[in-house]
């Protein structure tokens, strides 16, 4: 079997699926790219078992059909070194020998039997739906920051897709924080959910840009997802088990209304949590009706900062603890001018809001609160 491939398109898109690849001691494989060459395209394939990418890339000649497994890290650092040639792959595929031919040089390993590697989910009994990739990118965005790393609560690890009569919803929480983002331009044909698990979001997070509006076509059944979109399919397996009722904890009536420029919020809270306590993280809000102080103190250290905000607040006056950690990273994932913080007491959950949602779209997301020091 030979081929001839452009190393610096074969490298990037190695690079794009490289990072589901694992150590594994008990199928050394695993280390490796699966490479089947089909005619005029090479599909490439890495898996950990639980997630598995593939991608196709176009080849400038091929003689000969057939798949091999070839070790991941010698291949991609000696692509590296390599200028924008083109490269020559011959493969005997009866002792799984390569060699990598350019102009100036020859480079031989040894790769591995294709029928040792682990066979792939097939995609039988699924349910279909559609998003674009920039709708996917945003809702992954939007929540993966809120998801759990708590091992006894494994469906927290992942996101929730939830597919509604006239919506597409994506919940994350880790119980500390929760965060949900609904799309109302999407209309599924059938009415379920399923939770993704973090590393396959992550892998796709780092492909998907923002203004592609190309399609990706979701499949999935009771116990795997399959993502296709431009030349990549993404396979994982989902989370099995009940994701916890998060409408019942979200508060419907919390009375206060603050409404701040993100940015200054944003920028203020980044300079008063350096002076935090290191262990809580723990910023005070003390909110009247046009400002609120942010304040934060680190007793062991005698550490301590204050600083004044203007704003809008419609409520009784409040003194309010949060993780300063957690507003930094919600404020970091809103793009509006202003955000709305719905409030009550110091020890019920907020609500933070953009200050207008775009068209089709729904974000909320939710804090609990930290207990005040006195």
């Amino acid at each position: 079997m030979r081929f001839i491939v452009s190393s610096t398109l074969l490298l990037r898109n190695l690079q794009s699926i490289s990072g589901v690849l694992t150590s594994s001691q008990s199928m050394p494989i695993l280390e490796d790219f699966l490479f089947h060459v089909k005619e005029e395209e090479l599909q490439i394939t890495a898996s950990d078992l639980e997630t598995t990418m593939q991608v196709g890339v176009p080849l400038n000649q091929s003689d000969g059909t057939g798949q091999i497994a070839i070790p991941a890290r010698i291949l991609v650092d000696t692509l590296k070194t390599f200028a924008d040639i083109p490269i020559t792959f011959d493969i005997n595929l009866e002792d799984s020998a390569i060699e990598i031919n350019t102009d100036e040089g020859k480079f031989k390993l040894t790769g591995h039997n294709a029928e040792e590697y682990p066979r792939l989910p097939q995609a039988e009994l699924v349910d279909t739906f559609e998003v674009t990739s920039s709708t996917m990118l945003m809702a992954i965005n939007k929540t993966i920051f809120a998801t759990g790393v708590d091992e006894l609560r494994p469906v927290m690890a992942g996101v929730l897709c939830e597919l509604n009569e006239d919506n597409i919803t994506f919940v994350a929480t880790d119980a500390h924080k929760l965060v949900k983002y609904k799309r109302t331009d999407y209309t599924p044909e059938s009415v379920s959910s399923f939770i993704i698990p973090k590393k396959p979001l992550n892998q796709m997070k780092n492909i998907l840009t923002e203004d592609d509006e190309e399609k990706i076509q979701v499949r999935f059944n009771e116990k795997n997802a399959f993502f296709h979109f431009n030349n990549v399919n993404v396979i994982c397996r989902l989370i099995e088990g009940k994701y916890p009722n998060y409408d019942a904890v979200i508060p419907k009536d919390n009375s206060g209304t603050l409404t701040v420029d993100r940015q200054a919020l944003l920028s203020a809270m980044r300079r008063v949590s350096i002076y935090a306590n290191q262990s809580t993280h723990q910023v005070r809000f003390s909110i009247t009706g046009q400002e609120m102080v942010l304040s934060a103190e680190d007793l062991d250290f005698s550490n301590e900062a204050k600083e004044r905000l203007a704003c809008t607040y419609d409520g009784e006056n409040l003194e309010i603890g949060f993780n300063s950690r957690f507003i930094i990273e919600m404020l970091n994932n809103l793009n509006t001018e202003e955000v709305i913080f719905k409030l009550e007491s110091p020890g019920r959950a907020g609500l933070i809001l953009p200050g207008e949602n775009q068209e089709h779209e729904d974000i909320l997301m939710l804090v609990m609160p930290v207990m005040l020091n006195e």
